[in-house]
């Protein structure tokens, strides 16, 4: 049965978190001397509705069942965009609902997907907003919660792990909050250097910032319209950034063992990573042997090895920026750019996609099958990192995979009804599922996403949500067995 009380409760402490945002916002406001007010009201709705349920819920258990925690999560992110786009709103960022959730949801979910078409014309507090929605969406906001305010109640596990990324889920310390503050502080550590680093080769202040909120978070949201060679002509602050993002690409578990443990060797022998790599940089070899042997890309071999390593990377990690419109290259590239779309990076990375700890699975379960064919009577069991899979996951997997594939589907049809072409409306599904960003066509990395309908948005919206919280814990939802009551 659904504890209505304690969702209630746990939703009023969660929103503290966005107060706080709100709060660090408003000084930026009050230090460029912008308006004060969108961010007033904000902070009034999140207080009045955090209280509220906080209120209503003072006196709920701390026993959180594991259809609360679904439930929590899903409304949590659904809560915080509702409350995330007043901003927008009472400043005129947007006047209509639909682009104003759309635009919240996209950061909170660190998709990067924009309907801003004039970004350089809107206050810097409202940009600053928007990236620091990526910023916190990126880690996720129950994880950072519990990081700092470990009092959500005593089975955050398993409020955690229904938002947590991929298949597996690796503890560094025997307490979830004391490994919840040691990612959060590789996280901010990551943030701080790449804010340093872009800083020093030339960037303002407020750009590096933002770009290093956005990076590490591998959001994407940009606070200028313009593209990073029209902005800042240095190769140097493009490996800066692609770095970043590879590494925020990674499993933060594994950057853990390496910057504080010393353990470098561990990284190189993780099967996930070593997958992550060879898709990365597979890519990027193919990449760039397209762009410079062909003939009508006047590209130089260090030119197009840098475009095409700092594309590849951003979009496996769902990143999403861009350092040139890929769209102008040779058509060959695209399905290479799709295809790391769809793989992503590692789990428990802040990035998107379907990850590379289940392609690992599925290469090693293939692999099996095909040694059975001829061998019936082995015995093969799936491996990896020398931990076997049980076959409950490996039927997870399968699960997931016949979701991810339906949703595509799905949303490929939604948004062909919505008035796109079929390449477009089939690369804006896998973008928004994936929550890369940038698609194809008419939605590639010069362009942004204004001109789709508002029903279009809303179905965007919705494919981030279930991709960013890898479909089961919205899904779950929308069936009957959860809201029966044995």
């Amino acid at each position: 049965m659904i504890n209505w009380r304690v969702i209630s409760k746990s939703a009023g402490m969660l929103l503290m978190v966005e107060i706080v945002l709100l709060f660090i916002s408003m000084a930026s406001a009050l230090f460029y001397h912008e308006d004060l007010m969108p961010f007033v009201w904000s902070l009034l709705a999140c207080a009045v509705v955090g209280g509220a349920g906080f209120l209503y819920g003072r006196n709920a258990s701390e026993n959180v069942g594991r259809k609360d925690s679904y439930l929590i999560v899903s409304a949590i992110w659904v809560l915080f965009s509702l409350l995330g786009m007043i901003p927008y709103l009472v400043a005129g960022t947007f006047t209509d609902v639909a682009g104003a959730f759309f635009e919240t949801m996209s950061g909170f979910t660190s998709t990067g997907a924009t309907a801003l078409a004039d970004i350089d014309g809107q206050p810097r507090s409202i940009l600053f907003w928007r990236s620091l929605t990526q910023w916190i969406g990126g880690i996720g906001i129950i994880f950072f919660t519990v990081a700092f305010l470990p009092s959500v109640g005593q089975s955050e596990v398993k409020i955690f792990a229904a938002e947590s990324t991929g298949p597996i889920h690796n503890k560094i310390q025997p307490r979830i909050s004391v490994t919840a503050r040691w990612i959060a502080s590789i996280y901010i550590l990551l943030t701080f250097s790449c804010t340093l680093l872009l800083y020093l080769l030339g960037m303002s202040l407020f750009d590096a910032v933002n770009f290093a909120l956005t990076t590490t978070a591998t959001g994407g949201f940009a606070p200028h319209t313009a593209m990073l060679h029209v902005l800042y002509d240095s190769p140097a602050i493009e490996y800066v950034i692609t770095f970043f993002m590879f590494a925020s690409g990674t499993n933060f578990t594994l950057l853990y063992w390496c910057l504080f443990k010393g353990q470098i060797g561990k990284i190189f022998s993780d099967n996930e990573f070593k997958c992550y790599l060879a898709i990365c940089f597979g890519s990027i070899i193919v990449v760039t042997t397209i762009m410079y042997l062909h003939p009508h890309t006047p590209f130089n071999l260090e030119l197009s090895f840098r475009e095409a390593a700092f594309t590849v990377v951003s979009l496996q990690t769902t990143t999403g920026y861009a350092s040139c419109d890929y769209m102008l290259w040779p058509a060959m590239a695209h399905p290479v750019l799709l295809i790391v779309m769809l793989a992503g990076s590692c789990s428990g990375s802040t990035a998107g996609g379907m990850k590379c700890i289940r392609l690992s699975i599925i290469y090693r379960i293939l692999r099996n099958e095909f040694t059975r064919i001829l061998h019936p009577r082995a015995v093969l069991p799936v491996k990896i990192n020398g931990a076997i899979i049980p076959q409950s996951m490996r039927q997870t997997l399968l699960a997931f995979l016949s979701l991810f594939g339906g949703f595509c589907v799905a949303g490929t049809l939604a948004l062909s009804f919505c008035g796109l072409n079929f390449e477009e409306a089939l690369s804006i599904a896998i973008s928004s599922l994936s929550n890369v960003g940038p698609a194809l066509g008419r939605f590639g990395p010069a362009q942004c996403w204004d001109i789709i309908s508002p029903m279009g948005k809303y179905v965007c919206s919705f494919l981030m949500l279930i991709g960013r919280l890898e479909i089961f814990p919205v899904v779950i939802l929308f069936t009957r067995s959860f809201w029966m009551k044995n």
